[in-house]
């Protein structure tokens, strides 16, 4: 594996390549990867590169993302078939189905949705940053897609606006059930449960705090806590147990895995950045009219 390392840092250096990588990737990813984090922190890494090459060790839309924000760089995906069910659940038909019956208001649409989708949207957002994007828009009523928990877990922490949601859904997430919370509880009383927003809300209830995959970790790296149950992908634990050997952390299931984030392996990533393999394109009109509503939300977040 050390061999495989030096020759893929070898390849950034020689190619002006730059390699993103989302924190529920295999852990040995990370040894390669110059940015490490979540959706938000990845989109603002690769709006500021100016690499070359951007390999993203993700899923297809944040490629497609890192592509609409860097038109005139190759953007690669190590492996093309690593998609994301909860974009996948809503067309541009359906979107627009959707937006028919709630006419003149206003669209957020989670960053894990196509270009396509963000192309007719007023503004992205991400776990990290979607309370303040909905309440920059200003209104009293919102749609938003595609994920309807996210959506309602907004809605519920702003209270004074109408969150109008998508029926889309995280299939890992959705499988955290609140008896999972209440068992661990009992497992490990001294322990602090913290949520992924896109968590069913019978769960996000129930924990000690709720927020994006940035957030849990950093609520985790700052407590005083020594024990904490975490209910979000296993690649965050992984993380965490990694750097802060001092902590303990519990995977609510053992199965909170999601399937398409662990496609990716060094040797694809060798393979993809020495072959300049897999590259991402997007249409020129629909990427333009896709980077407005995601400069959006950057310039919301950034502000």
């Amino acid at each position: 594996m050390n061999e495989l390392i030096e020759k893929i840092n070898k390849l950034k250096k020689e190619k002006n390549a730059v390699i993103l990588a989302h924190c529920y990737q295999n852990e040995e990813i990370d040894q390669v990867a110059d940015f490490v984090g979540d959706s938000l922190y990845l989109s603002q890494m690769a709006a500021k590169t100016d690499a070359d090459i951007i390999l993203f060790a993700g899923v297809y839309f944040m490629a497609q993302t890192a592509k609409i924000l860097n038109p005139d760089k190759k953007v690669l995906l190590p492996r093309l078939e690593s998609g994301c069910k909860m974009a996948d659940m809503i067309s541009l038909n359906q979107l627009r189905e959707f937006k028919s019956k709630h006419p003149n208001i206003p669209t957020v649409c989670y960053i894990n949705s196509t270009a396509e989708v963000k192309a007719e949207c007023d503004m992205c957002c991400t776990s990290s940053n979607a309370v303040k994007v909905v309440k920059s828009m200003g209104a009293d009523k919102i749609l938003f897609l595609p994920d309807t928990y996210l959506g309602k877990w907004v809605e519920s922490q702003l209270g004074c606006l109408e969150v109008i949601t998508y029926p889309g859904f995280c299939p890992t997430h959705l499988q955290i059930r609140p008896e999972d919370i209440e068992n661990a509880r009992a497992k490990y009383p001294n322990a602090e449960v913290l949520a992924h927003p896109e968590c069913h809300q019978s769960v996000t209830k129930l924990a000690d705090y709720v927020g994006s995959t940035t957030g849990i970790m950093k609520y985790a790296i700052e407590s005083d806590k020594k024990q904490f149950i975490i209910a979000t992908e296993k690649g965050v634990v992984d993380r965490l147990t990694r750097d802060y050997p001092e902590k303990e952390f519990i995977l609510i299931k053992e199965n909170i895995v999601c399937s398409n984030m662990k496609w990716h392996t060094l040797t694809d990533i060798y393979n993809a950045l020495d072959r300049e393999e897999h590259e991402i394109n997007v249409d020129k009109d629909l990427a333009s009219k896709a980077l407005n509503c995601i400069n959006r939300m950057l310039e919301v977040s950034n502000g």
